[in-house]
Protein backbone atom coordinates (compact mmCIF):
# COMPACT_ATOMS: atom_id res chain seq x y z
CA UNK A 1 0.00 0.00 0.00
CA UNK A 2 2.89 2.37 0.74
CA UNK A 3 4.10 1.99 -2.87
CA UNK A 4 0.58 2.53 -4.21
CA UNK A 5 0.20 5.76 -2.23
CA UNK A 6 3.68 7.01 -3.16
CA UNK A 7 2.93 6.39 -6.83
CA UNK A 8 -0.37 8.28 -6.61
CA UNK A 9 1.21 11.24 -4.79
CA UNK A 10 4.13 11.32 -7.25
CA UNK A 11 1.74 11.31 -10.22
CA UNK A 12 -0.26 14.13 -8.62
CA UNK A 13 2.87 16.24 -8.11
CA UNK A 14 4.12 15.58 -11.63
CA UNK A 15 0.78 16.71 -13.07
CA UNK A 16 0.75 19.86 -10.91
CA UNK A 17 4.30 20.77 -11.95
CA UNK A 18 3.55 20.09 -15.61
CA UNK A 19 0.52 22.41 -15.73
CA UNK A 20 2.17 25.14 -13.64
CA UNK A 21 0.03 24.83 -10.51
CA UNK A 22 3.09 23.83 -8.50
CA UNK A 23 6.12 25.99 -9.42
CA UNK A 24 8.92 23.52 -8.76
CA UNK A 25 11.97 22.69 -10.86
CA UNK A 26 12.46 19.24 -9.35
CA UNK A 27 10.11 16.63 -8.00
CA UNK A 28 10.36 16.49 -4.19
CA UNK A 29 11.15 13.24 -2.40
CA UNK A 30 7.88 11.58 -1.45
CA UNK A 31 7.68 9.77 1.86
CA UNK A 32 4.60 8.04 3.23
CA UNK A 33 4.52 7.04 6.89
CA UNK A 34 2.01 5.71 9.38
CA UNK A 35 0.74 8.38 11.81
CA UNK A 36 1.49 7.77 15.47
CA UNK A 37 -2.17 8.36 16.27
CA UNK A 38 -4.52 5.99 14.34
CA UNK A 39 -7.26 8.64 14.57
CA UNK A 40 -5.26 10.66 12.02
CA UNK A 41 -5.72 7.96 9.40
CA UNK A 42 -3.80 5.00 8.06
CA UNK A 43 -1.05 6.86 6.19
CA UNK A 44 0.37 10.38 6.14
CA UNK A 45 2.73 12.42 3.97
CA UNK A 46 4.56 15.70 4.64
CA UNK A 47 5.27 16.37 0.96
CA UNK A 48 3.42 19.73 1.08
CA UNK A 49 5.58 20.90 3.98
CA UNK A 50 8.88 20.03 2.35
CA UNK A 51 7.81 21.57 -1.01
CA UNK A 52 6.54 24.89 0.36
CA UNK A 53 9.81 26.86 0.48
CA UNK A 54 10.98 25.90 -3.02
CA UNK A 55 7.50 26.50 -4.46
CA UNK A 56 7.01 29.80 -2.62
CA UNK A 57 3.55 28.70 -1.51
CA UNK A 58 1.92 28.08 1.89
CA UNK A 59 2.10 24.37 2.72
CA UNK A 60 -1.64 24.09 3.38
CA UNK A 61 -2.36 25.53 -0.07
CA UNK A 62 -0.16 22.86 -1.62
CA UNK A 63 -1.76 20.21 0.57
CA UNK A 64 -5.28 21.23 -0.50
CA UNK A 65 -4.29 21.08 -4.17
CA UNK A 66 -2.66 17.66 -3.80
CA UNK A 67 -5.57 16.30 -1.73
CA UNK A 68 -8.15 17.24 -4.39
CA UNK A 69 -6.26 15.27 -7.03
CA UNK A 70 -5.51 12.36 -4.69
CA UNK A 71 -9.16 11.87 -3.86
CA UNK A 72 -9.79 11.07 -7.50
CA UNK A 73 -6.71 8.90 -7.94
CA UNK A 74 -7.47 6.90 -4.79
CA UNK A 75 -11.18 6.42 -5.41
CA UNK A 76 -12.14 3.01 -4.04
CA UNK A 77 -8.86 2.80 -2.13
CA UNK A 78 -9.27 5.65 0.35
CA UNK A 79 -12.37 6.65 2.26
CA UNK A 80 -10.86 10.04 3.07
CA UNK A 81 -7.91 12.29 2.17
CA UNK A 82 -7.68 15.03 4.79
CA UNK A 83 -5.45 17.99 5.65
CA UNK A 84 -4.12 18.29 9.20
CA UNK A 85 -1.99 20.78 11.09
CA UNK A 86 0.34 22.99 9.04
CA UNK A 87 -0.04 20.85 5.91
CA UNK A 88 0.09 17.10 6.56
CA UNK A 89 -1.99 15.00 4.18
CA UNK A 90 -3.65 12.05 5.93
CA UNK A 91 -5.16 9.10 4.07
CA UNK A 92 -7.80 6.84 5.59
CA UNK A 93 -8.13 3.58 3.67
CA UNK A 94 -11.47 2.14 2.63
CA UNK A 95 -12.78 -0.64 4.84
CA UNK A 96 -12.84 -2.98 1.87
CA UNK A 97 -9.13 -2.44 1.30
CA UNK A 98 -8.40 -3.13 4.96
CA UNK A 99 -10.62 -6.21 5.01
CA UNK A 100 -8.88 -7.59 1.94
CA UNK A 101 -5.80 -8.27 4.09
CA UNK A 102 -7.70 -11.21 5.61
CA UNK A 103 -7.93 -12.90 2.22
CA UNK A 104 -4.29 -12.09 1.43
CA UNK A 105 -3.04 -13.62 4.66
CA UNK A 106 -5.15 -16.76 4.38
CA UNK A 107 -4.24 -17.31 0.72
CA UNK A 108 -0.51 -16.66 1.15
CA UNK A 109 -0.02 -18.26 4.56
CA UNK A 110 3.62 -18.26 5.63
CA UNK A 111 4.53 -16.36 2.45
CA UNK A 112 2.55 -13.28 3.53
CA UNK A 113 4.92 -10.32 3.67
CA UNK A 114 7.74 -12.28 2.01
CA UNK A 115 10.02 -10.59 -0.50
CA UNK A 116 10.83 -11.92 -3.94
CA UNK A 117 14.12 -13.75 -4.35
CA UNK A 118 16.89 -11.16 -4.50
CA UNK A 119 19.59 -13.53 -5.71
CA UNK A 120 21.81 -12.03 -3.02
CA UNK A 121 23.98 -14.46 -1.06
CA UNK A 122 24.40 -13.38 2.54
CA UNK A 123 26.51 -14.94 5.24
CA UNK A 124 25.69 -14.31 8.89
CA UNK A 125 28.50 -15.26 11.28
CA UNK A 126 27.61 -15.25 14.95
CA UNK A 127 28.30 -16.66 18.43
CA UNK A 128 31.85 -17.83 17.56
CA UNK A 129 32.74 -18.74 21.12
CA UNK A 130 36.15 -20.17 22.01
CA UNK A 131 35.84 -23.97 22.36
CA UNK A 132 37.45 -23.93 25.78
CA UNK A 133 34.38 -23.79 27.99
CA UNK A 134 30.68 -23.06 28.28
CA UNK A 135 28.99 -20.10 26.60
CA UNK A 136 28.04 -17.08 28.67
CA UNK A 137 24.60 -15.49 28.42
CA UNK A 138 25.91 -12.88 26.00
CA UNK A 139 26.59 -15.69 23.54
CA UNK A 140 22.96 -16.69 23.95
CA UNK A 141 21.80 -13.22 22.97
CA UNK A 142 24.03 -13.24 19.89
CA UNK A 143 22.79 -16.71 18.97
CA UNK A 144 19.17 -15.54 19.07
CA UNK A 145 20.05 -12.36 17.22
CA UNK A 146 22.06 -13.99 14.45
CA UNK A 147 19.57 -16.77 13.81
CA UNK A 148 16.60 -14.39 13.78
CA UNK A 149 18.36 -11.97 11.41
CA UNK A 150 19.03 -14.94 9.13
CA UNK A 151 15.35 -15.98 9.27
CA UNK A 152 14.15 -12.45 8.53
CA UNK A 153 16.56 -12.00 5.62
CA UNK A 154 15.45 -15.33 4.17
CA UNK A 155 11.82 -14.19 4.44
CA UNK A 156 12.83 -10.97 2.67
CA UNK A 157 14.26 -12.96 -0.25
CA UNK A 158 17.96 -13.48 0.48
CA UNK A 159 19.91 -16.74 0.29
CA UNK A 160 21.43 -16.92 3.77
CA UNK A 161 24.14 -19.10 5.28
CA UNK A 162 24.73 -19.32 9.04
CA UNK A 163 28.35 -19.75 10.11
CA UNK A 164 30.11 -20.38 13.43
CA UNK A 165 33.79 -19.38 13.54
CA UNK A 166 35.58 -21.80 15.86
CA UNK A 167 38.50 -20.05 17.57
CA UNK A 168 40.50 -23.26 17.85
CA UNK A 169 44.00 -21.86 17.24
CA UNK A 170 46.24 -19.90 19.54
CA UNK A 171 47.57 -20.01 23.06
CA UNK A 172 44.17 -20.37 24.75
CA UNK A 173 43.90 -23.90 23.37
CA UNK A 174 47.27 -24.78 24.91
CA UNK A 175 46.19 -23.36 28.26
CA UNK A 176 42.96 -25.31 27.96
CA UNK A 177 44.86 -28.56 27.36
CA UNK A 178 47.23 -27.90 30.26
CA UNK A 179 44.27 -27.24 32.57
CA UNK A 180 42.57 -30.54 31.66
CA UNK A 181 45.88 -32.36 31.99
CA UNK A 182 46.40 -31.00 35.52
CA UNK A 183 42.92 -32.10 36.63
CA UNK A 184 43.48 -35.52 35.06
CA UNK A 185 46.70 -35.99 37.01
CA UNK A 186 44.88 -35.00 40.20
CA UNK A 187 42.25 -37.66 39.49
CA UNK A 188 45.11 -40.13 39.09
CA UNK A 189 46.32 -39.24 42.59
CA UNK A 190 49.19 -36.98 41.61
CA UNK A 191 49.86 -33.65 43.25
CA UNK A 192 50.42 -31.04 40.55
CA UNK A 193 50.84 -27.31 40.33
CA UNK A 194 47.82 -25.99 38.46
CA UNK A 195 48.72 -23.58 35.62
CA UNK A 196 48.65 -20.01 36.94
CA UNK A 197 46.55 -18.79 34.00
CA UNK A 198 44.59 -22.05 33.64
CA UNK A 199 40.85 -22.51 33.31
CA UNK A 200 39.45 -23.32 36.75
CA UNK A 201 35.78 -23.99 36.07
CA UNK A 202 34.13 -27.19 37.25
CA UNK A 203 33.66 -28.21 33.62
CA UNK A 204 37.44 -28.75 33.32
CA UNK A 205 37.27 -31.41 36.03
CA UNK A 206 34.25 -32.97 34.33
CA UNK A 207 36.13 -33.25 31.03
CA UNK A 208 39.18 -34.69 32.81
CA UNK A 209 36.96 -37.21 34.60
CA UNK A 210 35.43 -38.34 31.29
CA UNK A 211 38.91 -38.92 29.90
CA UNK A 212 39.96 -40.74 33.06
CA UNK A 213 36.91 -43.00 33.00
CA UNK A 214 37.51 -43.83 29.35
CA UNK A 215 41.32 -44.16 29.30
CA UNK A 216 42.20 -44.75 32.99
CA UNK A 217 45.84 -44.00 33.88
CA UNK A 218 47.40 -44.72 30.50
CA UNK A 219 48.49 -41.06 30.15
CA UNK A 220 49.87 -40.80 33.67
CA UNK A 221 53.51 -41.26 32.75
CA UNK A 222 53.39 -39.86 29.23
CA UNK A 223 55.41 -36.77 28.41
CA UNK A 224 53.56 -33.54 29.18
CA UNK A 225 53.68 -32.55 25.52
CA UNK A 226 52.13 -35.77 24.21
CA UNK A 227 49.56 -35.92 27.03
CA UNK A 228 48.46 -32.31 26.48
CA UNK A 229 48.32 -32.75 22.69
CA UNK A 230 46.02 -35.75 23.15
CA UNK A 231 43.89 -34.04 25.80
CA UNK A 232 43.60 -30.91 23.67
CA UNK A 233 41.86 -32.86 20.92
CA UNK A 234 39.68 -34.89 23.27
CA UNK A 235 38.58 -31.84 25.25
CA UNK A 236 38.12 -29.74 22.10
CA UNK A 237 35.79 -32.30 20.54
CA UNK A 238 33.83 -32.63 23.80
CA UNK A 239 33.33 -28.88 24.24
CA UNK A 240 32.49 -28.30 20.59
CA UNK A 241 29.93 -31.10 20.68
CA UNK A 242 28.41 -29.57 23.79
CA UNK A 243 28.21 -26.14 22.15
CA UNK A 244 26.35 -27.68 19.21
CA UNK A 245 23.95 -29.44 21.55
CA UNK A 246 23.15 -26.34 23.60
CA UNK A 247 22.63 -24.18 20.52
CA UNK A 248 20.45 -26.82 18.88
CA UNK A 249 18.33 -26.86 22.03
CA UNK A 250 17.64 -23.19 21.38
CA UNK A 251 16.75 -23.87 17.76
CA UNK A 252 20.03 -22.52 16.38
CA UNK A 253 21.79 -24.74 13.84
CA UNK A 254 24.72 -23.65 11.71
CA UNK A 255 25.34 -24.49 8.07
CA UNK A 256 29.11 -24.19 8.50
CA UNK A 257 31.44 -24.58 11.48
CA UNK A 258 34.62 -22.89 10.25
CA UNK A 259 37.83 -23.92 12.02
CA UNK A 260 40.41 -21.18 12.58
CA UNK A 261 43.09 -23.88 12.41
CA UNK A 262 42.49 -24.32 8.70
CA UNK A 263 43.76 -20.79 8.09
CA UNK A 264 47.20 -21.88 9.36
CA UNK A 265 47.36 -25.08 7.29
CA UNK A 266 49.00 -25.37 3.84
CA UNK A 267 46.68 -25.35 0.84
CA UNK A 268 45.39 -28.60 -0.62
CA UNK A 269 48.28 -28.55 -3.09
CA UNK A 270 50.82 -28.01 -0.33
CA UNK A 271 51.02 -24.34 -1.20
CA UNK A 272 50.82 -21.27 1.07
CA UNK A 273 48.40 -21.09 3.97
CA UNK A 274 45.24 -19.01 3.83
CA UNK A 275 46.93 -16.40 6.03
CA UNK A 276 49.89 -16.21 3.69
CA UNK A 277 47.56 -15.89 0.70
CA UNK A 278 45.56 -13.14 2.40
CA UNK A 279 48.68 -11.15 3.22
CA UNK A 280 49.93 -11.64 -0.35
CA UNK A 281 46.69 -10.15 -1.72
CA UNK A 282 47.10 -7.06 0.44
CA UNK A 283 50.72 -6.79 -0.68
CA UNK A 284 49.71 -7.02 -4.35
CA UNK A 285 47.12 -4.30 -3.76
CA UNK A 286 49.86 -2.05 -2.37
CA UNK A 287 48.62 -1.71 1.21
CA UNK A 288 51.50 -3.24 3.20
CA UNK A 289 54.56 -1.58 4.68
CA UNK A 290 57.45 -2.85 6.83
CA UNK A 291 58.38 -0.86 9.90
CA UNK A 292 60.64 -1.76 12.85
CA UNK A 293 60.82 -5.38 11.70
CA UNK A 294 57.02 -5.84 11.59
CA UNK A 295 54.63 -5.98 8.63
CA UNK A 296 51.82 -3.42 8.76
CA UNK A 297 48.54 -3.00 6.90
CA UNK A 298 47.94 0.63 5.91
CA UNK A 299 44.39 0.75 7.26
CA UNK A 300 44.67 4.55 7.64
CA UNK A 301 44.22 4.67 3.85
CA UNK A 302 40.61 3.66 4.57
CA UNK A 303 39.95 6.01 7.49
CA UNK A 304 41.21 3.91 10.40
CA UNK A 305 42.88 5.85 13.20
CA UNK A 306 46.16 3.95 12.84
CA UNK A 307 47.82 1.23 10.77
CA UNK A 308 47.61 -2.37 11.98
CA UNK A 309 50.25 -5.06 12.44
CA UNK A 310 49.85 -8.35 10.54
CA UNK A 311 53.21 -9.97 11.30
CA UNK A 312 55.03 -9.02 14.49
CA UNK A 313 58.79 -8.43 14.67
CA UNK A 314 59.25 -11.96 16.05
CA UNK A 315 57.63 -13.40 12.92
CA UNK A 316 54.36 -14.47 14.55
CA UNK A 317 50.98 -13.56 13.16
CA UNK A 318 48.54 -11.27 14.91
CA UNK A 319 44.88 -12.24 15.34
CA UNK A 320 44.13 -9.62 12.72
CA UNK A 321 46.15 -11.54 10.12
CA UNK A 322 43.93 -14.59 10.63
CA UNK A 323 40.82 -12.44 10.43
CA UNK A 324 41.97 -10.95 7.13
CA UNK A 325 42.45 -14.45 5.71
CA UNK A 326 39.10 -15.60 7.09
CA UNK A 327 37.21 -12.73 5.49
CA UNK A 328 39.04 -13.18 2.20
CA UNK A 329 37.81 -16.78 2.26
CA UNK A 330 34.23 -15.61 2.84
CA UNK A 331 34.18 -13.53 -0.33
CA UNK A 332 35.97 -16.25 -2.27
CA UNK A 333 32.96 -18.42 -1.44
CA UNK A 334 30.76 -15.97 -3.34
CA UNK A 335 28.95 -14.00 -0.64
CA UNK A 336 27.61 -10.62 -1.67
CA UNK A 337 27.25 -9.45 1.91
CA UNK A 338 28.86 -10.65 5.13
CA UNK A 339 27.28 -9.83 8.48
CA UNK A 340 29.43 -10.42 11.57
CA UNK A 341 27.97 -10.28 15.07
CA UNK A 342 30.63 -9.52 17.67
CA UNK A 343 30.68 -8.84 21.38
CA UNK A 344 30.85 -5.34 22.83
CA UNK A 345 34.57 -5.74 23.58
CA UNK A 346 35.28 -5.85 19.82
CA UNK A 347 33.91 -2.38 19.08
CA UNK A 348 37.35 -0.95 18.36
CA UNK A 349 38.06 -3.75 15.89
CA UNK A 350 35.34 -2.81 13.40
CA UNK A 351 37.08 -0.14 11.35
CA UNK A 352 40.25 -2.15 10.74
CA UNK A 353 38.19 -5.10 9.51
CA UNK A 354 36.11 -2.91 7.23
CA UNK A 355 39.37 -1.44 5.92
CA UNK A 356 40.85 -4.88 5.20
CA UNK A 357 37.71 -5.99 3.36
CA UNK A 358 37.81 -2.83 1.24
CA UNK A 359 41.51 -3.42 0.48
CA UNK A 360 40.67 -6.98 -0.59
CA UNK A 361 38.32 -5.52 -3.19
CA UNK A 362 34.96 -5.75 -1.42
CA UNK A 363 34.17 -2.26 -0.10
CA UNK A 364 30.82 -1.94 1.60
CA UNK A 365 30.25 -5.69 1.72
CA UNK A 366 30.97 -6.18 5.42
CA UNK A 367 28.48 -5.24 8.10
CA UNK A 368 29.41 -5.62 11.76
CA UNK A 369 26.75 -5.72 14.46
CA UNK A 370 27.95 -5.22 18.01
CA UNK A 371 25.92 -7.24 20.50
CA UNK A 372 25.77 -5.69 23.95
CA UNK A 373 25.94 -7.74 27.11
CA UNK A 374 23.14 -9.23 29.19
CA UNK A 375 22.47 -8.42 32.85
CA UNK A 376 20.56 -11.11 34.71
CA UNK A 377 18.01 -10.26 37.39
CA UNK A 378 15.69 -12.29 39.56
CA UNK A 379 12.93 -10.40 41.37
CA UNK A 380 14.92 -7.19 41.07
CA UNK A 381 18.18 -8.68 42.38
CA UNK A 382 21.26 -9.03 40.20
CA UNK A 383 22.16 -12.67 39.48
CA UNK A 384 25.81 -13.52 38.83
CA UNK A 385 26.27 -17.00 40.21
CA UNK A 386 24.72 -20.32 39.27
CA UNK A 387 22.78 -22.03 42.05
CA UNK A 388 23.98 -25.37 40.69
CA UNK A 389 27.73 -24.73 40.56
CA UNK A 390 28.32 -21.53 42.50
CA UNK A 391 30.06 -20.13 39.42
CA UNK A 392 29.05 -17.73 36.67
CA UNK A 393 25.58 -18.34 35.23
CA UNK A 394 26.08 -19.82 31.77
CA UNK A 395 23.84 -19.65 28.76
CA UNK A 396 22.98 -23.32 29.31
CA UNK A 397 21.94 -22.60 32.91
CA UNK A 398 19.59 -19.87 31.73
CA UNK A 399 18.19 -22.03 28.95
CA UNK A 400 17.51 -24.87 31.39
CA UNK A 401 15.66 -22.55 33.76
CA UNK A 402 13.47 -20.43 31.47
CA UNK A 403 13.26 -22.54 28.28
CA UNK A 404 14.23 -21.82 24.69
CA UNK A 405 11.15 -19.76 23.76
CA UNK A 406 11.41 -17.32 26.65
CA UNK A 407 15.20 -17.05 26.29
CA UNK A 408 15.04 -16.24 22.60
CA UNK A 409 12.15 -13.82 22.94
CA UNK A 410 13.68 -11.90 25.84
CA UNK A 411 17.08 -11.76 24.10
CA UNK A 412 15.41 -10.18 21.06
CA UNK A 413 13.16 -7.62 22.75
CA UNK A 414 15.74 -4.84 22.83
CA UNK A 415 17.76 -3.13 20.12
CA UNK A 416 21.19 -4.66 19.61
CA UNK A 417 22.97 -1.48 20.66
CA UNK A 418 21.39 -1.60 24.12
CA UNK A 419 22.49 -3.67 27.09
CA UNK A 420 19.75 -6.10 28.04
CA UNK A 421 18.30 -6.57 31.52
CA UNK A 422 16.94 -10.13 31.58
CA UNK A 423 14.40 -10.78 34.34
CA UNK A 424 14.48 -14.53 34.99
CA UNK A 425 11.41 -14.51 37.21
CA UNK A 426 9.36 -12.63 34.61
CA UNK A 427 10.49 -14.98 31.83
CA UNK A 428 9.06 -17.91 33.82
CA UNK A 429 5.71 -16.29 34.63
CA UNK A 430 2.56 -17.65 33.05
CA UNK A 431 0.72 -14.35 32.94
CA UNK A 432 0.05 -11.42 30.63
CA UNK A 433 2.99 -9.61 32.29
CA UNK A 434 5.33 -12.01 30.51
CA UNK A 435 5.48 -10.74 26.89
CA UNK A 436 6.26 -14.09 25.25
CA UNK A 437 3.46 -15.77 27.20
CA UNK A 438 1.11 -12.92 26.21
CA UNK A 439 1.85 -13.40 22.50
CA UNK A 440 1.80 -17.20 22.57
CA UNK A 441 -1.45 -17.18 24.56
CA UNK A 442 -3.10 -15.07 21.84
CA UNK A 443 -2.17 -17.74 19.28
CA UNK A 444 -3.40 -20.56 21.52
CA UNK A 445 -6.66 -18.71 22.23
CA UNK A 446 -7.36 -18.38 18.48
CA UNK A 447 -6.72 -22.10 18.01
CA UNK A 448 -9.23 -22.78 20.78
CA UNK A 449 -11.82 -20.54 19.09
CA UNK A 450 -11.35 -22.34 15.78
CA UNK A 451 -11.67 -25.76 17.40
CA UNK A 452 -14.83 -24.73 19.23
CA UNK A 453 -16.38 -23.17 16.13
CA UNK A 454 -15.72 -26.32 14.13
CA UNK A 455 -17.50 -28.46 16.69
CA UNK A 456 -14.32 -30.37 17.43
CA UNK A 457 -13.60 -31.73 20.88
CA UNK A 458 -11.52 -28.96 22.41
CA UNK A 459 -9.68 -31.51 24.53
CA UNK A 460 -8.72 -33.60 21.49
CA UNK A 461 -4.98 -33.15 20.97
CA UNK A 462 -5.15 -34.53 17.43
CA UNK A 463 -7.37 -31.78 16.01
CA UNK A 464 -5.67 -30.32 12.93
CA UNK A 465 -5.98 -26.55 13.24
CA UNK A 466 -4.87 -25.98 9.64
CA UNK A 467 -7.60 -28.34 8.48
CA UNK A 468 -10.19 -26.63 10.68
CA UNK A 469 -9.13 -23.21 9.35
CA UNK A 470 -9.27 -24.38 5.74
CA UNK A 471 -12.97 -25.18 6.14
CA UNK A 472 -13.74 -21.54 7.01
CA UNK A 473 -14.96 -19.96 3.77
CA UNK A 474 -15.67 -16.28 3.46
CA UNK A 475 -16.51 -13.99 0.54
CA UNK A 476 -16.04 -10.27 -0.07
CA UNK A 477 -19.58 -9.50 1.06
CA UNK A 478 -18.98 -11.13 4.42
CA UNK A 479 -15.60 -9.45 4.84
CA UNK A 480 -17.30 -6.14 4.18
CA UNK A 481 -19.10 -6.56 7.49
CA UNK A 482 -15.80 -6.18 9.38
CA UNK A 483 -15.48 -2.73 10.87
CA UNK A 484 -18.90 -1.78 9.53
CA UNK A 485 -19.74 -0.03 12.79
CA UNK A 486 -16.90 2.49 13.21
CA UNK A 487 -17.12 4.43 16.43
CA UNK A 488 -18.41 1.41 18.36
CA UNK A 489 -16.14 -0.80 20.45
CA UNK A 490 -16.75 -3.75 18.14
CA UNK A 491 -16.17 -1.77 14.96
CA UNK A 492 -12.97 -0.14 16.24
CA UNK A 493 -11.65 -3.47 17.53
CA UNK A 494 -12.15 -5.10 14.13
CA UNK A 495 -10.59 -2.16 12.30
CA UNK A 496 -7.69 -2.08 14.75
CA UNK A 497 -6.93 -5.75 14.16
CA UNK A 498 -7.20 -5.31 10.37
CA UNK A 499 -4.82 -2.34 10.43
CA UNK A 500 -2.30 -4.23 12.54
CA UNK A 501 -2.39 -7.25 10.22
CA UNK A 502 -1.82 -4.95 7.24
CA UNK A 503 1.37 -3.58 8.86
CA UNK A 504 3.16 -6.96 8.90
CA UNK A 505 4.88 -6.77 5.46
CA UNK A 506 6.21 -3.31 6.27
CA UNK A 507 7.47 -4.39 9.70
CA UNK A 508 9.32 -7.36 8.20
CA UNK A 509 10.86 -5.16 5.52
CA UNK A 510 12.11 -2.68 8.15
CA UNK A 511 13.37 -5.49 10.41
CA UNK A 512 15.30 -6.97 7.46
CA UNK A 513 16.75 -3.63 6.35
CA UNK A 514 17.74 -2.52 9.84
CA UNK A 515 18.76 -6.02 11.08
CA UNK A 516 16.32 -5.40 13.91
CA UNK A 517 14.39 -8.44 15.20
CA UNK A 518 13.14 -6.31 18.10
CA UNK A 519 10.79 -4.65 15.59
CA UNK A 520 9.05 -8.01 15.33
CA UNK A 521 8.74 -8.56 19.08
CA UNK A 522 7.10 -5.14 19.35
CA UNK A 523 4.82 -5.98 16.44
CA UNK A 524 3.90 -9.40 17.84
CA UNK A 525 2.87 -7.81 21.13
CA UNK A 526 0.86 -5.15 19.29
CA UNK A 527 -0.87 -7.83 17.22
CA UNK A 528 -1.63 -9.92 20.30
CA UNK A 529 -3.05 -6.81 21.96
CA UNK A 530 -5.19 -6.01 18.91
CA UNK A 531 -6.52 -9.56 18.89
CA UNK A 532 -7.30 -9.52 22.60
CA UNK A 533 -9.24 -6.26 22.06
CA UNK A 534 -11.13 -7.87 19.19
CA UNK A 535 -11.93 -10.94 21.29
CA UNK A 536 -13.09 -8.78 24.20
CA UNK A 537 -15.48 -6.63 22.18
CA UNK A 538 -16.59 -8.95 19.36
CA UNK A 539 -18.45 -12.21 19.81
CA UNK A 540 -16.90 -14.46 17.17
CA UNK A 541 -19.30 -17.38 17.08
CA UNK A 542 -22.56 -15.53 16.33
CA UNK A 543 -25.80 -16.68 14.70
CA UNK A 544 -25.38 -14.53 11.57
CA UNK A 545 -23.48 -16.91 9.23
CA UNK A 546 -21.76 -14.15 7.24
CA UNK A 547 -20.57 -12.22 10.27
CA UNK A 548 -19.54 -15.49 11.92
CA UNK A 549 -17.43 -16.56 8.93
CA UNK A 550 -15.90 -13.07 8.60
CA UNK A 551 -14.85 -12.93 12.24
CA UNK A 552 -13.54 -16.50 12.16
CA UNK A 553 -11.52 -15.66 9.05
CA UNK A 554 -10.17 -12.52 10.75
CA UNK A 555 -9.17 -14.57 13.79
CA UNK A 556 -7.52 -17.14 11.54
CA UNK A 557 -5.55 -14.41 9.74
CA UNK A 558 -4.34 -13.17 13.11
CA UNK A 559 -3.30 -16.73 13.99
CA UNK A 560 -1.27 -17.07 10.81
CA UNK A 561 0.53 -13.75 11.22
CA UNK A 562 1.22 -14.36 14.90
CA UNK A 563 2.70 -17.75 14.02
CA UNK A 564 4.84 -16.23 11.25
CA UNK A 565 6.05 -13.44 13.51
CA UNK A 566 7.06 -15.94 16.19
CA UNK A 567 8.68 -18.20 13.60
CA UNK A 568 10.91 -15.35 12.38
CA UNK A 569 11.98 -14.89 16.00
CA UNK A 570 12.63 -18.63 16.35
CA UNK A 571 9.85 -18.97 18.94
CA UNK A 572 7.12 -21.63 18.87
CA UNK A 573 3.42 -20.87 18.36
CA UNK A 574 1.64 -23.35 20.69
CA UNK A 575 -1.92 -24.42 19.96
CA UNK A 576 -2.66 -25.02 23.64
CA UNK A 577 -1.40 -23.40 26.83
Amino acid sequence: MRDTLKAAITATLEAAIADGRLPLDDLPAVSVERPRDPSHGDWSTNVALISAKAAGMPPREIAEMVAVDLRGRLAGVADAVEIAGPGFINVRLARGVLADVVSQVREQGAAFGAGVSSGRRVQVEFVSANPVGPMHVGHGRWAALGDSIARILEHAGDDVQREFYVNDAGVQMDIFAASVSARYLELCGREVEFPEDGYRGAYITEIAREIYEEEATCWLDATPASREAHFKEKAYVAVLGHLRQVLHGMGVDFDVWFSERTLHEPGSDGGPTAIERGIARLREAGYLVEHEGALWFRSTDFGDDKDRVLIKADGSYTYFAADVAYHADKYDRGFDLVIDIWGADHHGYVKRMESAVAALGHPGKLEVIIGQMVNLFRNGEVVRMSKRTGEMVTFEDLLDEVGADAARYFFLRRSTDQALDFDIALAKERSADNPVYYVQYAHARICSILRKASGADTADESVDIAGVAARITVDATALGLLGSEPGTLAGEAELGLLRTLAEFPEVVEIAARQRAPHKLTTYAEDLAGAFHQFYTHCQVVVDDPQLRSARLALADAARLVLARSLSLLGVSAPQRM
